[in-house]
């Protein structure tokens, strides 16, 4: 089992666990995942898995298309490449096709995405600076920073002081966010809370360190293939011709206790 996978986000939902309890997730297409590359102690100098995430196609380089070459999948729609310690490789060979499987209800995760960009932003959305004051003749400091720094020791700003800039499009990770459900069917993995990113959105699941949660009940919920079995054991034309019957039949028996009364 690998320690973490790549996926995609969808959007968010809520959705009932199987004690009542509603909770608002995330849903990722966990996968499917190809091991591209494994490394050895012996020729890396440590354990680890190289995957890719199938998704929409991107141009890929020779350089690229040479090293997805070697695992057969130079015609696959790879998305994104990221690599994963394991304790061992015995397990994996290229090519091999990964699912989310492997992450079950009431376990946690790490999820690392890049946040959506905000452009540049001043201290107030940036920071939740209070602004200036709004009495006195301030009439033009209700945003305003206020001071930086003292002038005459250290006589400059600090690095790192909390200023206008930059907002967003940065690379972020929330810690011990709970599995609800997974369905290795559809490769969708649902993830308690938000997750950084807009839609469409590449993010890294990893195995959290916090331990599972005791006695959690996952939704019971019907996979594709249990739909599409229930619909192929459901005849149409004879429903609809018992529902015909079902209605004659109620019809006459109204209109005989009419003639009764």
């Amino acid at each position: 089992m690998t320690t973490g996978m790549i996926g995609r986000k969808i959007g968010m939902m809520r959705l009932y666990d199987g004690s009542g309890r509603v909770r608002g997730v995330t849903v990722i297409e966990l996968g499917p995942n190809y091991v591209t590359q494994v490394r050895t102690p012996d020729r890396d100098g440590y354990s680890a898995v190289q995957l890719a995430f199938s998704g929409r196609r991107k141009r890929l380089t020779s350089p690229q298309r040479g090293h997805l070459r070697a695992a057969g999948l130079e015609r696959e729609t790879l998305t994104a490449l990221k690599e994963y310690r394991v304790d061992d490789t015995a397990g994996y060979s290229l090519g091999q096709v990964l699912d989310c499987g492997q992450f079950e209800p009431g376990t946690y995760v790490d999820l690392t995405a890049t946040s959506k960009g905000r452009g540049w932003a001043g201290g107030v959305k940036r920071w939740n600076f209070s602004g200036g004051p709004k009495t006195h003749g301030q009439s033009d400091r209700h945003r305003a920073p206020g001071s930086l720094g003292a002038g005459t020791t250290p006589g400059r700003v600090y690095k790192g002081q909390k200023m206008a800039g930059h907002m967003g499009d940065e690379v972020v990770t929330v810690l011990n966010c709970l599995v609800v459900a997974s369905d290795p069917t559809r490769n969708l993995l649902f993830v308690q809370g938000s997750v950084p990113g807009a839609r469409t959105a590449i993010v890294s699941v990893r195995n959290a360190r916090r331990p599972a949660l005791k006695a959690y009940i996952p939704p019971v919920f019907p996979t594709t293939a249990e739909i599409e079995e229930a619909v192929a054991e459901t005849d149409p034309v004879e429903d609809v011709e018992a529902m015909v019957e079902q209605d004659s039949v109620a019809t006459a028996e109204g209109d005989e206790s009419e003639a009764t009364e």
